[in-house]
């Protein structure tokens, strides 16, 4: 590895791995291994499974390499693969993480010529000892400590590599230590030091890593991590190329909607207040649902949020942007639909200067309405490699979408709006159902971790409770709306 390399930023290093530079990868490799190592290790409690795990989490994330959306985290995203990986492996063992030590009297005769590095480093006995005696301290101390202890004594890399201040850092390694039996300490400190993976680890993943580059291997598809899509499949090349284009579908289309819409009012006045309003709406849209994140992401890192705060602004955030997004499309629909009463009661106040209102006009503004609501959640789905979701929610926008092409084609009028209308709020519930019954699943493969680690941040009932609230919320305001009510 050449000192250039070695030098390189998290950032750079992920970049020069994206075009298939496999040095670059290896520096990743030796710079996180032992983190990597000592969070599985931390979990499982087996020396051998940890290694075998820690580097199925380097292959999973050259194969995922592009998907990673903030290459400065990368750390953060190699533990959340681990701890992804863990729990992956523990479900399909039946046991819970941090169980798996075996017994003294289950070990068997020395290890074989094929066992890895860190089995050679100690004997059986001396790792079930070693795991008895850690497997008494709390997780929150005893990952610092296996850490320190693999990294040399640094408090300064253990520090930064877990996150936490030198002082809090001390304070868990004091706290660990006296947890500890005195006449082991000493014992454990020594074994950790030996097992903590070096050249041969790295190698091994090195020597694992496909041929092909990391920009080409799946591109999307989260091989054994995700186990929902193979790289390569008609599924993998739909979540690489058209998932993150399918916003600006539905951007597109709303803009579409939009301009349609204004152009074939029927009154001067009504243009004038669809264009006051919509403008309005595109404003905040882009505003707050685009700019926003950024924003919030950038308090996390000035203010040090931890996962379970920062997960508690950002639902906040969405559930007042789906308010008021709510808010407006309620005002918004029931004041042109009262200018269109007014239209109908008086014939004579049209004064239609803008283009008429065609059968494929009402068509185009269908398909465009049902693409804007659908394509969100459609990517979602694709991100998360979530087919039977987005399946549905495909079949939906399709079968919907074409119902109301049957009806807006042949027929104008306020009985056909009001007809569409009624099919677009089923259309929203739908949405709100999937995003109940999918939602958990679609953050934990976002951020390579297990399902009930999102539960642990966004508790179950969080989601429902804001449902509910919105739909509550939207009630009160058709119903203060109403005709009638000035």
């Amino acid at each position: 590895m050449s000192p250039e390399i070695a030098a390189k930023s998290d950032a750079e290093l992920v970049e020069w791995s994206r075009s298939g530079d496999r040095s670059a990868f290896a520096t990743i490799v030796k710079r996180y291994q032992r983190l990597v190592c000592s969070i599985t290790y931390n979990a499982t409690g087996s020396l051998s499974l940890s290694e075998d795990l820690a580097q199925e989490t380097f292959l999973a994330a050259w194969k995922q390499m592009a998907d990673l959306r903030e290459p400065e985290r990368l750390k953060a995203w190699l533990c959340g693969i681990a701890r992804f990986l863990v729990g992956k492996e523990f479900r399909k063992m039946g046991r819970e993480p941090a169980h798996a030590a075996e017994a003294l009297d289950a070990i068997e005769e020395p290890q074989s010529a094929e066992a890895s590095p860190a089995m050679q480093a100690v004997s059986r006995e001396e790792e079930a000892i070693m795991w008895r005696a850690l497997a008494r301290i709390p997780d929150t101390y005893r990952e610092p400590l296996i850490l320190f202890y693999r990294e040399e004594k640094s408090i300064e890399r253990v520090a930064a590599e877990l996150e936490l201040s030198e002082d809090a850092l001390k304070q868990r390694l004091s706290r660990g230590r006296k947890l500890l039996h005195e006449e082991v300490v000493a014992f454990v400190e020594g074994t950790l030091s030996r097992t903590a993976p070096g050249q041969e680890f790295s190698s091994a993943v090195m020597a694992m890593l496909p041929v092909v580059s990391a920009a080409t291997v799946g591109a999307g598809v989260a091989g054994k991590t995700a186990a929902l899509a193979k790289s390569g499949t008609v599924g993998g090349w739909a979540a690489a190329w058209v998932g993150p284009m399918t916003p600006f579908f539905g951007v597109f289309a709303a803009l579409m909607v939009n301009w349609i819409s204004v152009r074939s009012a029927p009154t001067a006045r009504e243009r004038r207040f669809q264009g006051f309003w919509l403008s309005c709406f595109w404003v905040f849209v882009l505003g707050w649902g685009v700019a926003g994140p950024y924003a919030v992401r950038a308090m996390r890192h000035g203010y040090g949020w931890s996962d379970s705060t920062y997960f508690a602004v950002v639902g906040g955030f969405w559930w007042f942007y789906a308010m008021v997004v709510a808010g407006f499309l309620v005002v918004f629909l029931r004041r042109v639909g009262e200018m269109r009463r007014e239209i109908e009661r008086e014939p004579g106040r049209a004064e239609n200067s803008g283009a008429p209102t065609t059968a494929a006009s009402r068509a185009a503004m269908v398909v465009g309405i049902y693409v804007a609501m659908f394509s969100a959640m459609i990517y979602l789905a694709l991100k998360a490699h979530d087919w039977l979701a987005g399946a549905i929610l495909l079949g939906a926008m399709v079968v919907m979408g074409g119902w109301q092409l049957l009806h807006v084609i042949r027929r104008d009028g306020m009985a056909v709006w009001r007809a569409v209308t009624r099919r677009l709020v089923l259309a929203f519930a739908l949405i709100l159902v999937v995003l109940n019954w999918r939602l958990g699943g679609w953050l934990a493969v976002y951020r390579g971790v297990d399902l009930g680690v999102i539960h642990g941040l966004l508790p179950g009932w969080v989601m429902p409770l804001g449902t509910v609230t919105l739909v509550v919320w939207i009630g009160v305001l058709v119903g203060l709306t109403r005709p009638g009510r000035g």
